[in-house]
């Protein structure tokens, strides 16, 4: 079975950014996802899962509300190994063009004076929340997309190198 583009980056190489992990066709439209990396894979210490379900909550309803991109948004979620987000939206955009989007709802998260959807009706782990970790995350995460704005690898995945056989097939160890 061939592994799906996520795992074939090189997660050993990967540093926080803004990534296309997939890009999709559904009809005549593209649907990309992006990959929107706030932790070193294996390097760093993961988000804070109370935390990381505020951002969840923060960054979607900013998303979902803003008149430029709401209706491109499809989907904002946490990734399971929880270094990070994946944003799908329609059509296809280089990584580059999202920067000012994605670093406009970070700092957004600073303003927040609490966390939407966090009555039992509206959200599946109501209690788990915690705001004022998720600033911590979305500061910090601010200063480095500021810090390395002109740093094209935190747009551009590393891929693993996977060695090829002479009839063309790729090579995947276990």
């Amino acid at each position: 079975m061939e592994l799906i583009r996520s795992f074939s980056v090189d997660h050993t190489r990967i540093v926080p950014g803004i990534f296309e992990s997939r890009v999709d066709t559904l009809g005549e439209e593209a649907v990309t996802t992006y990959d929107v990396r706030l932790k070193r894979p294996n390097k760093e210490p993961v988000i804070d899962v109370a935390a990381m379900h505020s951002l969840e909550h923060l960054i979607a309803t900013s998303l979902r509300n803003d008149p430029s991109w709401k209706d491109e948004v499809i989907y904002w979620g946490p990734m399971g190994c929880l270094t990070g987000f994946y944003l799908i939206l329609k059509g296809r955009r280089k990584p580059r063009e999202l920067f000012d989007l994605i670093l406009r709802v970070f700092r957004e998260v600073e303003d927040a004076r609490e966390v939407p959807g966090t009555a039992p009706v509206n959200c599946g782990r109501y209690r788990m929340h915690d705001l004022e970790m998720a600033k911590w995350y979305a500061r910090e995460f601010v200063a480095y997309l500021e810090a390395n704005a002109e740093n094209a690898a935190i747009f551009t995945y590393p891929e693993t190198q996977r060695p090829v056989t002479g009839d063309g097939a790729r090579f995947f160890d276990s």
